[in-house]
């Protein structure tokens, strides 16, 4: 992150390495042998599961979570990674309680449901820690896949490519892969290099060739791609971050909540990372939660995350909502900002107060200060460029089917591409199925 873009109140090293340290450590502290047991001995093993339903990738959670109660917790790995090849990842990131656990019959008869991301993570670590990597590749069908971007669909693609038979170069602009796992996901959640551990691991499968600092439309063209593999598949993301229109021209102090974020998760151990005393959100997203919340851990005074509509609006789930409310992050519903104060540097945000009527979002007419000296910018992020000749529906890449794109041989997936939510555990499935189509078309 730029120094020059801070004001005088931003600095590093608010509070010590240790304070810190303990402030971001593992959100969910994992099971051990006997609490994974018992929490599993709490799920009734339905026929007709609604849990497996409510998971994007369609994971088999009742076997697993017996697999697990009769003590093989390797077994329940391989269940998990057969659907979900980034299970491990997924059971920390994944909004459980609006998915699978909301739909569990536990929640509905008891308001408690079983922790199916913990057990989910007990099952993928063991397995991870045992050095295991439980697929094997067919034999090799002579054709040769380009994934660009090595995110939660890119590497889904990519590895079920490998595990077909199939030759993979998968490239990715950024000097690490993981895509958001491994830059946008806040520290709490996945302690421990998790993401870059989980990457190797999932490279052990071999046939995928890795290309960093490769980037479409700089290092990369499609249509070279294309000429160069049997079929391409795009898991880009959304590199572009909406600008926040308002009065004013300050820049001093402002920031996309991404660049923060990206900076904590390459940070060692994160006194480096300049905070300020009172930092404004906004947005209405997880990003937004996630910024908001790691500021307060590194020592802001006053955080507020600032949402133009009201609370059952935001993206961000409930849990989440009030996870940012229990760190003392304030929640301002119904607040668009409407401009920024301050001589080169910010010194407050100005707010329009607005109301729903009739489902349109309308100014009240009142409008209110919010003092800041640093600005966190979570309002969404769009495609950074338009790939050669691919059609676009909403900003976003327009796919068919299990991702086919408006270009013969080119699938998409992800974030990048329209439909979908955007979830890592979605984005696992569509990279997932558009590896499986791919498959289906190349050897007919």
């Amino acid at each position: 992150m730029a120094a020059d873009i801070y004001t005088p109140g931003v600095v590093a090293g608010r509070l010590d390495a240790e304070t810190i340290a303990a402030n971001f450590a593992d959100l969910h502290p994992p099971y051990d042998g006997h609490e994974a047991a018992v929490a599993a001995d709490r799920c009734y093993f339905c026929h007709d599961a609604p849990c497996i339903t409510a998971c994007p990738t369609g994971i088999d959670i009742p076997l697993f979570i017996r697999q697990i109660a009769t003590g093989t917790p390797e077994a329940a790995a391989k269940t998990i990674l057969s659907s979900n090849i980034l299970g491990g990842m997924c059971a920390r990131v994944c909004p459980t309680e609006t998915l699978c656990e909301e739909a569990c019959v536990r929640e509905a008869a008891e308001g408690k449901p079983v922790e199916i991301g913990r057990l989910q993570r007990h099952a993928t670590d063991t397995l991870m820690a045992a050095g295991v990597h439980p697929f094997d590749r067919a034999a090799p069908t002579g054709k040769r896949i380009a994934v660009v971007g090595a995110g939660p669909a890119g590497l889904a693609c990519a590895h079920r490519l490998a595990m077909k038979g199939h030759d993979v170069d998968l490239y990715d602009a950024r000097p690490k892969g993981g895509g958001l796992n491994e830059y946008g996901i806040a520290a709490y959640k996945t302690v421990g290099g998790f993401a870059q551990a989980e990457l190797d691991w999932l490279l052990k499968i071999g046939g995928i060739s890795v290309h960093y600092g490769a980037a479409l439309g700089r290092e990369l063209s499609l249509e070279a791609l294309r000429d160069s593999h049997d079929a391409v598949f795009l898991g880009i993301g959304l590199g572009g971050v909406n600008a926040l229109r308002v009065e004013g021209q300050v820049t001093e102090g402002v920031m996309d909540a991404v660049d923060f974020i990206a900076a904590l998760r390459q940070s060692g151990d994160k006194t480096d990372i300049p905070v300020g005393r009172q930092v404004v959100v906004i947005g209405g997203g997880m990003t937004a939660v996630d910024a908001a919340v790691q500021a307060k851990l590194l020592g802001a005074e006053q955080v507020t995350i600032a949402y133009r509509r009201g609370r059952e609006a935001m993206s961000a789930s409930r849990y989440e909502q009030n996870l940012a409310a229990s760190k003392g992050v304030r929640l301002m519903f119904n607040a668009q900002p409407e401009a920024l104060h301050g001589s080169g540097a910010v010194e407050a945000v100005e707010f329009a107060l607005t109301q729903s009527v009739d489902g349109q979002l309308r100014l009240t007419g009142e409008t209110r200060l919010v003092p800041a000296d640093m600005v966190l910018r979570a309002i969404g992020q769009s495609l950074d460029g338009t790939p050669e000749g691919i059609a676009l529906a909403g900003g976003k890449i327009a796919v068919s089917g299990a991702g086919r794109t408006s270009v013969a041989g080119v699938w998409a997936g992800g974030d990048c591409a329209a439909g979908g939510d955007d979830l890592t555990v979605t984005a696992v499935a569509e990279g997932r199925d558009a590896a499986e189509d791919i498959h289906a078309s190349l050897l007919g």
